[in-house]
């Protein structure tokens, strides 16, 4: 499910490169209104500003506010779903998974304000994601937990339920962008970059010396 299932221009056969660009432009307008004003206070006039094109322009792309939020929304969804989609069931458990925690404190690193939008969405108990998580989310966890399975079959990790390995995962790493004002609260001074290189180390250990076998 894509940005542009929302966008105008998404129901074209074929989207041109034009196109393409501007829902792009777009959407990284819009995510930095709805993290400034949340969704309510967010208007289509702020949007527009926020991506150099005119309140009708915009609205040849997407219909209304909501239709933005949500590819914005989804859109991240996507990115953050990529890396678990990757991971692979011939593969070594402690390189797919740590390859997967990187990933995941990458995007923290350079998506904060996605993040962030995104939890506030979850919070708010995900009234506009409720039938992608129900769906997509769902079916992928689903099938990423088989593989988790099949790896404690094997003997390859130990017995551990996969769905809150999965969840424990998400935390943490989201944790460095959700909870940014905390961790700066608490490292003062500290280079936000350079804070969460350092999470990569101790986060992989603490969770591969828990699942490996000894």
């Amino acid at each position: 499910m894509t940005p542009s299932n929302t966008a105008r221009a998404g129901q074209t056969r074929k989207r041109t490169r034009i196109q393409v660009e501007n829902e792009e432009k777009i959407l990284d307008g819009a995510l930095e209104i709805f993290s400034r004003f949340g969704y309510r206070g967010a208007t289509v006039d702020q949007i527009a500003a926020a991506s150099g094109m005119s309140k009708p322009n915009l609205l040849y792309y997407f219909r209304r506010k909501h239709d933005i939020y949500v590819a914005v929304l989804r859109r991240t969804l996507e990115m953050w779903l990529q890396p678990l989609e990757e991971i692979d069931a011939d593969g070594d458990p402690a390189g797919e998974l740590s390859r997967y925690i990187a990933k995941k404190l990458e995007f923290s690193r350079t998506n904060p304000q996605e993040s962030r939008l995104f939890a506030s969405e979850i919070i708010q108990g995900a009234p506009q994601l409720r039938e992608v998580l129900a769906g997509q989310v769902h079916d992928l966890v689903e099938s990423k937990a088989e593989v988790l399975r099949t790896w404690v079959k094997q003997g390859k990790i130990i017995d551990v339920d996969p769905f809150h390995l999965i969840f424990m995962i998400w935390a943490t790493t989201q944790h460095y962008a959700d909870f940014e004002s905390q961790i700066e609260a608490v490292l003062p001074g500290r280079d936000r970059n350079g804070i969460i290189e350092e999470a990569y180390a101790p986060l992989t250990d603490i969770f591969l010396r828990g699942i490996l076998p000894r």
